[in-house]
């Protein structure tokens, strides 16, 4: 995929009480705090610095061995499949922020407990409304582990997530499934906040509805996108032909009262102590205004953003 040149820009700035450093790539701001992490805790428009795509809750927390584990919100990287205390594992210290070329690199603490470190590489996108996110996680103990790289994105509230789910055979004489939904044992078909379409999945985020919900895909085409305000916000992937986590999942989206994340995943390697898992997405931010859940809004007003973006 092309990726011209840019002149990362930054300042510094507060996100709901967070230090932020905020990187300007094309028009795409996107803010890294400097005391938690390796996170991504704002995203935004140059030309709409106050909405930002990300949701921010501090008081959002789970109790661990190792302590109080806190969502905080944003952007995070994980390891999947989730286990506990391993996924949640505390990342309340400082991170190392450099800027390299025309990149920028976000380097969290070791956990040694779970012989990883985390990192994100971030780059100006295909276009100027586009940035590529590089996940790597390094296996820094003494024998190979096996896990997935489990990018997460806590959106903004009151809109909807979008899978894609279009089947892969379209002949009549096709005979073997080629789709499958992954559900977790708390999620619940009925549940309103679940719109299944005939090529579409859709979840959307409720502040009334406490009730968690979850569900996983393998998506296709390979993207997933959420809509809020006007705003929609796309995350391209490369899916391989490997084993993924979660009955094959390389999509997921979990919601609550308080968040929905967006969630993406790379296959499940074996990693060799000094080596690293990598995933990549690209993320594309589009103002296109009112979107209802149809299909035919999505076939008219995403797709085509979608199309273009991959072409470049």
């Amino acid at each position: 995929m092309y990726r011209g040149s840019s002149i990362v820009e930054s300042f510094e700035n507060v996100v709901e009480g967070f230090k932020v450093k905020i990187f300007r790539f094309g028009h795409v701001l996107v803010g890294i705090p400097t005391d938690i992490g390796p996170r991504i805790l704002y995203l935004a428009l140059e030309e709409d610095k106050d909405f930002n795509l990300f949701g921010v809750v501090p008081s959002f927390a789970v109790e661990t061995p190792e302590g109080v584990w806190r969502i905080y919100g944003g952007h995070r990287l994980w390891t999947s499949p989730e286990a506990m205390p391993r996924s949640y594992s505390l990342d309340d210290k400082p991170v190392k922020i450099v800027v390299r070329d025309d990149e920028v690199v976000v380097e969290g603490n070791p956990e040694p407990h779970n012989s990883v470190q985390k990192r994100f590489v971030i780059r100006r996108g295909p276009d100027d409304y586009s940035v590529e996110v590089i996940h790597e996680i390094t296996n820094i103990g003494r024998w190979s582990i096996e896990f997935a790289c489990w990018a997460l994105s806590v959106m903004r509230v009151n809109g909807f997530a979008i899978i894609p789910i279009k089947p892969k055979c379209v002949d009549e004489k096709c005979l073997l499934p080629d789709r499958s939904l992954a559900l977790w044992p708390y999620t619940r078909l009925t549940d309103e906040r679940f719109i299944m379409g005939e090529n579409y999945l859709f979840v959307k985020q409720d502040p009334k509805i406490e009730k968690p919900f979850k569900i996983g895909a393998k998506a296709n085409p390979n993207w997933a996108s959420y809509y809020v305000d006007g705003f929609l916000f796309i995350k391209i992937l490369r899916p391989e032909e490997a084993l993924y986590p979660d009955f094959n999942s390389f999509v997921e989206v979990y919601t609550n009262n308080l968040i929905l994340e967006l969630e993406t995943l790379s296959p499940l390697r074996k990693i060799e102590p000094g080596n690293m898992n990598r995933h990549v997405e690209i993320w594309k931010i589009a103002k296109i205004g009112p979107l209802t859940i149809s299909e035919k809004d999505i076939e008219e007003k995403v797709t085509p953003i979608v199309n273009k973006i991959i072409k470049l």
